[in-house]
């Protein structure tokens, strides 16, 4: 189990990888300290306060709601919003799957939890693992669940 963190019985959770938020909240700081650094060059702070400011938002996300799927016999929990979360019985997942695109030179692959009203994306950073070895594991505790 690669990335996600197993728990006791027939449980799952895939949580953001804490190398990553500290990679975040590093360079949250350092855009700051550049934006301190250059008070005199006004776009040059903007770009700099932004740039800090979006990326520490990030870094804090990632602290408050590090877990973005879980999963067990009953259903799968989602982050929604900014930290929220949201629990749906596997009854109400209408489907699971991975979305795969290529343009250009950039190929992004994402798992896809769609329900009657909503449409739930994690990517691999959000799962900490690779989203088509996610999307099996949650289709077997949905398979596990329907038996």
């Amino acid at each position: 189990m690669s990335g996600g963190t197993g728990m006791a019985g027939d449980e799952r959770r895939w949580r953001v990888p804490v190398a990553q938020v500290v990679l975040k909240a590093g360079a949250a700081v350092a855009f700051a300290l550049l934006a301190v650094l250059s008070l005199d060059d006004r776009p040059f702070l903007l770009l700099a306060g932004i740039a800090a400011a979006g990326l520490g938002a990030l870094a804090l996300r990632d602290v408050l709601a590090p877990v973005r799927v879980a999963a067990d016999a009953g259903g799968v929990t989602v982050v929604t919003g900014y930290a929220g979360r949201r629990r749906v019985p596997w009854s109400s997942v209408t489907a699971l799957r991975v979305d795969e695109r290529q343009r250009l030179l950039l190929h992004t692959r994402l798992l896809e939890i769609e329900t009657a009203d909503d449409l739930h994306l994690f990517s691999a950073f959000d799962l900490g693992e690779d989203v088509r070895d996610a999307a099996a594991e949650l289709e077997r505790l949905r398979a596990r669940a329907d038996h």
